[in-house]
């Protein structure tokens, strides 16, 4: 019989998503998006944190009103599970045995004070793929161990120690976190990426192995040419606005209606902006002759390429400067966003049906495929807290209803 073509990437990978809050669940709705079997594993009663954090759905009662919550969890199956518990223990390990990949976020050392480290989870399953995200790493495992790996970490701290705040913001004001928790982002990307690279790995060998990613490193990765900049000049780099620190005009200009980003990455683009913006005569002026210049003399600049922008909106200027093929856009709102077919042609705003408040829009999925495309079909609602729990135990384990509910009058459930 022939093997059936999956209609997704990950289609036959089963993952545990321990994890909560933010950095291991983005990791998770990442792999459920492509097609893997995601069980949410949360504590009886209260669930994931982020069940507490809004915006809330109106007329909805907690622990299933979090519209946050929803963002990240569509389409996979939610259980409910005590891992402090000698029974909730034995389950989890019978999940493990099943299983392909655990995702876990917790500070280093929990799953171990659980009894549920690596060395016992490989144990249990040799080809099990554990993705570990922490602020700092872990403290075992391998020799990368950071002398800050037991301390707490949130979005913010990981923003802060990785660099990025330092550069984010305005000279003349404190250091700012990005308006979104891109710390947690970043750093479950990369966890998604060492999944997918183990995943390749296991094919080859059989072997599964232990993936540690920290929030910090992640930041700091993702902080494009400051080190190099610090390494080469051992001048610190600090916070400079919007525009760029080696290229002009790199920056956001005020519109008559918001604002624009322009982005003149080289000379060639230069001489068409003169022309696109109408003053052909800078093109040799030998303060904006080459990047160098334009950069050395930007205070002289910027005004300049302000005066235009100011008279005309936003939109405006974008569909003039791209006819001369110029990067720039609009400096968009949520609504904006709703508004640009953009999104809607590429499946970024899809629309589930959400329990129990009803009809949704979410954020799809950006990665698009020519043999396993992700269309709005896939995108299902997140899980009420514990509403797979039966059928999981059920299904997978084997369970009775009877045994199932001696589970949640004992509390492991």
């Amino acid at each position: 019989m022939a093997e059936k073509t999956p209609k997704r990437p990950l289609e036959g990978i089963r993952v545990l998503n321990l994890s909560w809050a933010l950095f291991g669940p983005y990791c998770g709705m990442i792999l459920t998006d492509l097609g893997a079997e995601v069980i949410k594993i949360e504590r009886p009663v209260l669930g994931d944190q982020s069940r507490q954090w809004g915006p809330f759905f109106p007329n909805v009662q907690p622990p299933n009103n979090s519209g946050y919550y929803v963002s990240l969890h569509r389409g996979q199956k939610g259980i409910t599970l005590n891992l402090k518990h000698p029974k909730g223990k034995e389950i989890f390990l019978k999940l493990v045995k099943i299983s392909d990949v655990i995702v876990a976020n917790f500070r280093p050392g929990t799953l171990e004070e659980w009894g549920l480290g690596y060395d016992v989870l490989k144990e249990v399953n040799p080809r099990i793929i554990v993705a570990l995200g922490s602020g700092f790493g872990q403290e075992r495992y391998h020799p990368f161990v950071s002398p800050w790996a037991s301390y707490p970490s949130y979005d913010i701290v990981g923003q802060a120690f990785g660099g990025f705040m330092e550069l984010n913001g305005w000279p003349d004001k404190p250091p700012c976190r990005a308006g979104s928790l891109i710390g947690d982002i970043i750093a479950g990307l990369f966890l998604t990426i060492g999944i997918l690279a183990a995943l390749r790995w296991r094919e080859i060998t059989g072997k599964g192995q232990l993936i540690d990613v920290a929030q910090a490193d992640s930041i700091l990765a993702a902080m494009e040419n400051a080190y190099i900049r610090y390494s080469i000049s051992n001048e610190v780099p600090t916070r400079i606005g919007a525009k760029h620190p080696t290229i002009a005009p790199f920056d956001v200009f005020k519109a008559k209606d918001g604002w624009v980003v322009i982005g003149v990455g080289n000379d060639a683009i230069w001489r068409r902006f003169c022309q696109a913006i109408g003053k052909p005569e800078l093109i040799d002026d030998p303060r904006f002759k080459t990047n160098p210049d334009r950069c050395d003399h930007y205070d002289e600049l910027k005004p300049i390429v302000e005066e235009w922008t100011s008279q005309r909106n936003k939109r405006d200027i974008w569909q003039t400067l791209v006819k001369y093929d110029i990067p720039s856009a609009p400096v968009y709102t949520m609504k904006d966003i709703d508004e640009d077919p953009h999104f809607e042609k590429r499946q970024m705003i899809v629309e589930i049906d959400q329990p129990p408040y009803g009809k949704v829009k979410i954020v799809g999925c950006p990665i698009k495929f020519s043999e396993t495309p992700i269309t709005t079909e896939f995108f299902g609602p997140a899980p009420l807290l514990g509403q797979h729990t039966e059928e999981v135990l059920q299904q997978l384990l084997g369970m009775s209803k009877e045994e199932i509910e001696q589970l949640r009058k004992e509390g492991v459930i």
